[in-house]
């Protein structure tokens, strides 16, 4: 049965207005902590491992808030979650750039997480999909493809304004634009979802507990969203220590920030090719491309001296299977549960994907503080593919 929703298109200004904030919150709130990683680790003397949880405590609260911001979505208030996330997220931001102790940073990236919960791709691929139905697949690839460009802005851009003057001001430059710019293009653009929604006058299907309940018994599901988690786990342990990564196989400060900055286009370029591919690929086949061309990006890696080419195509392989992952996941994510109460389902899906991001920065330290980066390479190996096995069981398993 069709809802209101399938004969519904998204605005092309609504997309790009979502597109520009994503991109900016993505750049200025998410890459900007591994952009600064090195940077703090020299100004604070804190350990990889006590910055790093930082982050690690920020997913974690992201992950906890999801499910609840997924039932506001539902509830109509979408346009106020992500600007208000936008707006108390550039404000910790700013105030990150006075810290002088770890518990004030670990603190302020607290609230933060709760900030990425509201404002990144998860609660605005929710708006779309409640508002739009199967149409929002095509929102939601404009959405990624220029929002892809999010790493390439940051990192760059951080080196940039480091070197010129300091690391807080790159903060506070960051948080500026997260509040004046991300914020009310996000409410534009969200505002303009939702009043399409309402003017289709599509009634929301509540579902109770026991539904609830049933998706997380459900085998198809668990074994989706564990999947999912690992490969959040292998993309946040990676990115979050890539310059310390690439530092420690020799690559100079200036190398490693321009290789950092090609996997947002290499993420775009996955995404160009699976949109204009997507009638004759599966999205088990575009699932399990994510899985391998991850889990083969980290051969690349192990090297005692990593010469730029080999780095160059470690980003392209990396990026690539990356950025087709944001775009499958929703759309599998709809496909399996339905349309009826998505903000809710969504958010129940991210917890799990949030988790293995939460995870990431803390477990890439810890290995590291272990056996080096070559054992956190050795082992998002093993875990990349051990998630394509896991998901691979759950493809062909009933839902």
């Amino acid at each position: 049965m069709h809802t209101a929703s399938e004969n519904l298109t998204p605005g092309k200004s609504a997309l790009i207005l979502l597109a520009i904030g994503q991109t900016t919150v993505w750049a200025c709130l998410v890459y900007v902590f591994p952009a600064l990683l090195l940077r703090w680790e020299a100004a604070f003397f804190w350990s990889k491992v006590e910055i790093t949880g930082a982050i690690t405590l920020a997913l974690l609260v992201s992950a906890l808030f999801s499910p609840l911001f997924g039932k506001l979505i539902d509830r109509g208030l979408g346009p106020l979650l992500l600007t208000g996330g936008a707006v108390t997220g550039g404000f910790c931001l700013y105030l990150v750039s006075i810290v002088t102790g770890l518990m004030q940073f670990y603190a302020l990236w607290a609230v933060i997480g709760c900030c990425f919960a509201a404002c990144l791709y998860e609660p605005c691929f929710a708006l779309l999909t409640r508002a739009y139905g199967r149409s929002a697949k095509q929102g939601i690839i404009l959405v990624t493809l220029v929002a892809g460009f999010a790493s390439t802005i940051s990192f760059p851009a951080a080196h940039y304004i480091a070197n010129q003057w300091d690391w807080q001001t790159v903060v506070r430059v960051f948080a500026v634009a997260t509040v004046l710019i991300a914020a009310p293009l996000l409410y534009l653009g969200a505002t303009a979802v939702e009043s399409d929604r309402l003017g289709a006058m599509q009634s929301a299907t509540l579902s109770n507990s026991t539904d609830k309940v049933a998706y997380l018994r459900n085998a198809t599901f668990l074994k989706l969203a564990i999947a999912f988690a690992v490969l959040a786990l292998v993309h946040g342990a990676t990115f979050h220590h890539l310059l310390p990564i690439l530092s420690d196989r020799g690559m100079a400060l200036g190398v490693s920030v321009f290789v950092a900055s090609l996997i947002g286009p290499m993420q775009v370029i996955g995404r160009i090719f699976i949109t204009v591919l997507q009638n004759q690929l599966s999205h088990k086949s575009v699932v399990y491309g994510a899985f391998i061309f991850m889990g083969s990006a980290m051969v690349l890696l192990f090297s005692e001296q990593l010469g730029l080419a080999q780095a160059v195509l470690f980003a392209v392989v990396f990026g690539s299977g990356y950025g087709t992952l944001s775009i499958i996941r929703p759309v599998i994510a709809r496909d399996i549960l339905g349309d009826g109460n998505f903000g809710a389902k969504s958010g129940l899906l991210a917890f799990f994907y949030l988790i293995g991001a939460a995870a990431s920065p803390y477990v890439g330290s810890l290995l590291w503080v272990a056996g080096g980066y070559d054992a956190l390479i050795v082992a998002l190996f093993i875990l990349a593919f051990g998630g394509l096995w896991l998901i691979r069981d759950a493809m062909h398993e009933p839902s």
